[in-house]
């Protein structure tokens, strides 16, 4: 088959194509003919050499799929040879073919095509697990999530605004605010011009919100904090601006916050099955009668991944990036 791989640690011209023998699913896997693979900034991190993959997983970037089931490991039942799956994985999705753990399958969504479908995954999983499940945002509470124009952005204004929150979401400029704003977003706010502190609590008349969903960290933390209404969560899913913060303990003692965040790549296979199960009962729904629908901005072909990753480092794109085989 032919697949991506980085050649070396480095920036978007190290990924070059190679041929390499197609994988064999193991027990409790399947084997998918790849129509489409979303690219995800934790590629980009791979690629650089920050984040390698889980021992025993292909050195190949890609972390969702969607295709065709080509062949049933043993032990597999409830899907067959020919079925329209997308799927979260732990690597190898920029390549023809690709093994996936049959808990992290999903069926394409009634009605959508390749493109869209492997642009949910890993985006979906992490937005459910993280905002819905460790954040417990529920039906009229309020949500601020900043880069609402990035994959995960697009797909937590959409959700939270279809499942009944009030959104609020930072972005960089005019243009990236009003994208949000049509998603759903109560007020996009530019974080280069405007306190996003300041804002929230002007429009929650001094509350704070419920949940803020953050992948900057860093300075980030300690004003996430401060937009935080009583017995609000933080809940962080990345680092963009640091690792490391200093805050004011005092300030998460009186409103009695929770501050939490996970990643989701080296979860085990259960885990990762169960918020699957999660998804197909609450957003599958929401997929199938066009209330949440992932944001495409540019599609690649598998060839051209240089290109796509070049796009998702200028940070320009609103939505996701996908690779078309």
């Amino acid at each position: 088959m032919r697949g991506i791989e980085v050649s070396a640690p480095g920036g978007p011209e190290v990924l070059v194509a190679v041929d390499r023998p197609t994988p064999s699913p193991a027990a409790g896997e399947v084997l998918i003919k790849v129509a489409a693979a979303g690219v995800n900034r934790p590629d980009v991190m791979q690629r650089m050499g920050h984040y390698p993959p889980p021992p025993g997983i292909t050195d190949i970037p890609g972390l969702e799929v969607a295709g065709t089931i080509d062949a049933l490991g043993s032990g597999v039942d409830g899907c067959r040879v020919g079925d329209r799956v997308c799927a979260l994985v732990a690597g190898g999705g920029y390549a023809e073919y690709c093994v996936a753990p049959v808990p992290q399958c999903l069926p394409v969504p009634a009605g959508m095509d390749f493109v869209h479908a492997a642009a949910i995954p890993e985006t979906y999983f992490t937005v459910w697990t993280n905002v819905f499940e460790r954040g417990r945002l529920k039906p009229g509470e309020s949500l601020l999530v900043h880069g609402g124009t990035s994959g995960i952005g697009t797909t937590a204004i959409q959700l939270a605004h279809a499942l009944g929150s009030r959104v609020f979401a930072t972005a960089g400029s005019a243009e990236k605010c009003a994208a949000c704003e049509k998603l759903g977003a109560v007020r996009g706010i530019n974080y280069r011009s405007d306190d996003f502190v300041a804002v929230v609590k002007q429009l929650t008349d001094g509350r704070g919100v419920d949940v803020v969903l953050d992948m900057v960290g860093g300075d980030y933390f300690p004003r996430n904090m401060d937009a935080l209404a009583a017995d609000g969560r933080l809940v962080s899913i990345a680092v963009l601006n640091g690792l490391k913060t200093t805050i004011n303990i005092l300030t998460m003692m009186q409103k009695r916050l929770t501050l939490t965040g996970s990643t989701l790549r080296v979860r085990p296979i259960a885990e990762k099955g169960a918020i699957a199960a999660g998804l197909r009962q609450h957003v599958w729904p929401l997929l199938e009668t066009g209330k949440a629908a992932p944001v495409i901005h540019a599609t690649f072909p598998l060839a051209d991944a240089v290109a796509a990753h070049r796009v998702m480092e200028s940070g320009t794109h609103i939505g996701k990036l996908v690779l078309v085989v």
